[in-house]
């Protein structure tokens, strides 16, 4: 199995403020979906409820929550990251999806990491982990201007655990 995460960070690694995106940029949300479709996506509580409790359409959902009681219509649940591997373990490809907590869990477990970097600097609550770049290595790059539909510019980045 390829565990994989997906991600859209600032420059200052920001992901999310009040528990929710802090940018809408178009072409990222269809590089999500087209990335995830079909797949195992695999994430936090907090997540789960920024998407108001409604699974995205045509993935399987994942919810960590220390709450052994955490039931949610549309998901299943675990109580750790560990947990949730074990589901996914004989599946192709799954993919963390935030938040932050989960990520920084899921960092020594990734194999590759599908960034967007957006070249803005903003507040928020929520921020991707400081992560030691040392074991992966960037392999795609591809810069997005700024235009009418997207208020900043941003890069989508691979990012492959060297073998």
């Amino acid at each position: 199995m390829v565990l994989k995460a997906i991600v859209a960070y600032g420059e200052n690694r920001v992901i999310g403020k009040d528990n929710d995106l802090i940018w809408h940029l178009p072409d990222d949300l269809k590089h999500f979906k087209r990335h995830t479709a079909g797949k195992t996506i695999i994430m936090g509580r907090k997540t789960w409820d920024s998407l108001g409790g409604i699974p995205l359409p045509k993935r399987r959902h994942i919810v960590i929550s220390r709450q052994a009681d955490f039931n949610a219509k549309g998901c299943e649940s675990v109580q750790s990251l560990e947990a949730a591997l074990a589901l996914v373990e004989h599946e192709q490809e799954a993919f963390i999806v935030g938040g932050a907590q989960i990520y920084e869990l899921a960092l020594p477990y990734l194999d590759i990491l599908e960034i967007t970097v957006v070249h803005a600097t903003l507040d928020g609550h929520a921020y991707f982990p400081d992560w030691d770049k040392t074991p992966f290595e960037r392999t795609v790059q591809v810069y997005h201007p700024a235009d009418d539909h997207h208020e900043y510019s941003f890069t989508f980045e691979t990012w492959n655990r060297k073998r």
